[in-house]
């Protein structure tokens, strides 16, 4: 971990130093921890979002840490053909491969830093599952996917997918040049990410050294998260204890800070965190399995409306999981 990354910090741009005595420190409001479980047809995930109210996560809805894990051969698991209606879903392919494909059209391979953002909308079906290579072979799989909240008025848009490839992130190093931010979706310090986003938001994926901190603008309007994916480090002005697995909210301000740790066993170990954050939405949420909505008559419109293939079909010759 991870597959993009930058051998010499110094050679790209930085973020600006925060002025620390005219700004205000985003206190953390607390820590949770994800419990684990499976997904799809069976692939191990931890709950990243378990225990955090909406108010905290708005406009984000659900985070599965997928892995990390080294599959022996025939273990690799996905999902089978499945609907959404209502958000956005955001798979980000840390290590390994996933293959995509869904009934608007939209479809490909997911690999090594690449994100495939999809915009479920007045609803889809999809597919993800790992190639047939991975599933005969055996190997390494660590991901992230994001649930993104949709407006109210953006709910019914026309499906949309975008794919992102690992080079296309920005990249940008901590002030002190001992982490890398690659900026998948919204701006740090004028780098701008390549996700193109129907709620305003920022997502980032740090890689953070042992003796660095990460001290990042944050836009006052929006809500801040910290999630650990590896390792271990600090969050906030009180430099609580995080490690991996492991959620910070944090409460209002204008910055936010992260801190490897000092007390590793192996030095050349790093702290690999997403922070991310949006403008909230406040509307009402209402979940049900694959469904965000605003109301449940709208969660009962949703389930009537993909048992009558409202929500699409699976394409003739659609991908399929491979077995061996």
């Amino acid at each position: 971990m991870p597959a993009v990354t930058v051998e010499d910090l110094t050679i790209i741009d930085r973020v600006p130093t925060v002025n620390l005595d005219a700004s205000v420190e985003r206190p953390v409001k607390g820590v949770t921890t994800a419990p684990a479980g499976f997904e799809g047809e069976g692939f191990p995930v931890r709950r990243a979002f378990a225990g955090v109210t909406l108010a905290d996560l708005d406009p984000f809805v659900h985070m599965d840490q997928m892995g990390e894990i080294e599959y022996s051969p025939g273990e690799p698991r996905g999902t089978a053909w499945h609907p959404h209606r209502g958000f956005e879903t955001v798979t980000y392919l840390i290590d390994g491969t996933f293959l995509h494909q869904d009934s608007h059209g939209g479809g490909g391979v997911i690999a090594n830093g690449g994100t495939q953002w999809m915009t479920a909308g007045s609803g889809i079906l999809h597919i993800e599952t790992p190639p047939e290579e991975l599933v005969v072979k055996g190997g390494l799989f660590h991901g992230v996917q994001l649930w993104v909240n949709l407006p109210p008025k953006d709910k019914w848009l026309s499906p949309a997918y975008q794919n992102l490839e690992g080079d296309m992130v920005a990249l940008v190093a901590s002030a002190d040049a001992g982490s890398l931010l690659r900026v998948i979706a919204g701006d740090i310090a004028g780098h701008k990410g390549p996700g193109s986003t129907h709620s305003p938001m920022t997502l980032v994926h740090a890689t953070i050294n042992s003796d660095s901190e990460v001290n990042l603008p944050w836009d006052p309007s929006f809500n801040a998260l910290v999630y650990v994916l590896a390792g271990s480090g600090s969050v906030g002005a009180d430099e609580v204890p995080v490690r991996t697995g492991q959620l910070a909210a944090f409460g209002p301000g204008e910055w936010l800070s992260v801190r490897g740790s000092t007390q590793r066993v192996d030095a050349s170990e790093t702290l690999e965190v997403l922070i991310m954050g949006g403008q909230p939405i406040g509307a009402p949420v209402v979940q049900y399995g694959p469904f965000v909505m605003n109301t449940r008559a709208e969660i009962e419109q949703a389930m009537a409306d993909y048992q009558s293939g409202k929500l699409g079909v699976v394409p003739p010759g659609a991908l399929q999981p491979f077995r061996v």
